[in-house]
């Protein structure tokens, strides 16, 4: 990814926050290039260049890191296309894509979905923490984000999520679902190339953590997709299930809070351990009360339903009322648990960012507010939609 040249698109670093101008250098480290336009020698901003924008890093107001440079858009058309790939791999796009997989698709498929993004994501934070490398020096690197900035950067959990979902999407629905296979070919390699990439245009990693992260999950899927319909009958049908499930995540997430210093990756595996147990003990009490119950195997392969104004409207009502919902849980959890758990740590809460890198207070408020979000998306919510005559 060589940044020489003019009007090639990548990004430019502009200015300092303070107005001291800085370019790129060269790498001169050894170190494998990991940005957008990055290496090579400085570039000016010379007569007759057009330039599309100015933008700041986007930041993480938890790790209280300033943007520190002024990012100059050459090529609109990249930069919101990699933004929209960065963006499949972040908290937006799943509180979006797994509740409507789960409430207007198929909640056989969207449980399977979900056991397996929790076992990739815990295991790739797990595995930054363990080998520690650092992200992508900038200079020579330009980052278009620092949201992510303090977490390690091998291997790459976006690139991990971006190729374990739509191929573990494709594994659960092809033959379950009547459709060309090449369609999921397709989806699979545009979804997959387009996260892996983004990371390497945003500056976040290097072409090594990517590869990493792709060969990674597809090993991870390899092991645990045989076990996935294990899993979950085993969350469906064991009476001792919830108990089992609640204190499994827990302890997995006090041994991620013990690889290492804190990083916003702790927050993000005790975020990850917290939906999948909730995902996961609303699946058991939507079995046992008879909700949601899934097609029989003598229905299948399902044909897609033709989409009408009816089904169509159903659907979009569906997710905007459920997402609110789930919103609304979100912050409701975070007012409760995170003075509560200073309260009961004894922990000054008068500095939120300071008291949330406490582990104290950041695994119960992770594991309990996501806990109750994915108990709210698999059980709640869908109780409603049956009230109310949208299920």
């Amino acid at each position: 990814m060589n940044g020489g040249g003019e009007g090639d698109g990548w990004p430019r670093l502009t200015a300092a926050a303070g107005g001291e101008k800085r370019h790129p250098k060269g790498l001169g480290n050894g170190a494998i290039p990991g940005g957008a336009g990055g290496e090579g020698p400085p570039q000016q901003q010379e007569e007759g260049q057009e330039t599309w924008g100015r933008r700041q890093p986007r930041r993480n107001s938890l790790t209280g890191e300033a943007a520190c440079q002024e990012i100059a858009i050459r090529n609109p058309f990249l930069y919101y296309l990699f933004n929209l790939g960065t963006e499949l791999g972040n908290e937006l796009f799943y509180i979006l894509f797994f509740p409507f997989c789960i409430w207007n698709l198929d909640a056989w498929m969207g449980r399977r979905l979900i056991i397996v993004w929790v076992w990739v994501m815990y295991l790739g934070q797990c595995t930054k923490d363990v080998i520690r490398w650092p992200r992508p020096a900038s200079p020579p690197v330009v980052k278009l984000e620092v949201f992510y900035n303090s977490e390690y950067s091998m291997p790459s959990t976006h690139a991990m999520s971006g190729t374990a979902i739509p191929l573990a999407l494709v594994l659960l629905s092809y033959g379950r679902w009547q459709y060309p296979l090449m369609y999921g070919l397709i989806l699979v390699i545009c979804w997959c190339s387009l996260v892996c990439f983004s990371r390497i245009y945003m500056g976040m990693h290097s072409i090594l953590d990517v590869i990493a992260g792709f060969l990674y999950a597809i090993l991870i899927l390899v092991v645990f997709h045989p076990a996935v319909d294990l899993i979950d009958n085993f969350n469906l049908t064991y009476k001792y299930a919830p108990l089992i499930i609640i204190s499994l995540h827990l302890a997995l997430g006090v041994f991620s809070f013990t690889l290492d210093t804190w990083s916003t990756s702790r927050g993000d595996t005790a975020q990850i351990l917290g939906c999948g147990a909730g995902v996961a003990c609303g699946s058991h009490f939507n079995y046992m009360l008879g909700l949601m119950q899934d097609p029989s195997p003598d229905t299948l392969p399902l044909i897609p339903p033709s989409i009408t104004v009816t089904l169509f409207g159903k659907a979009i009502l569906r997710l905007l009322i459920g997402v609110v919902l789930l919103l609304l849980t979100r912050i409701m959890m975070k007012k409760i648990t995170i003075p509560l758990a200073c309260k009961m740590f004894s922990i000054p809460c008068d500095d939120i960012r300071q008291a949330r890198q406490r582990m104290e207070v950041e695994l119960p408020y992770r594991y309990i507010t996501y806990g109750m979000v994915g108990f709210s998306l698999m059980f709640l919510v869908p109780c409603l939609f049956l009230f109310i005559g949208l299920s």
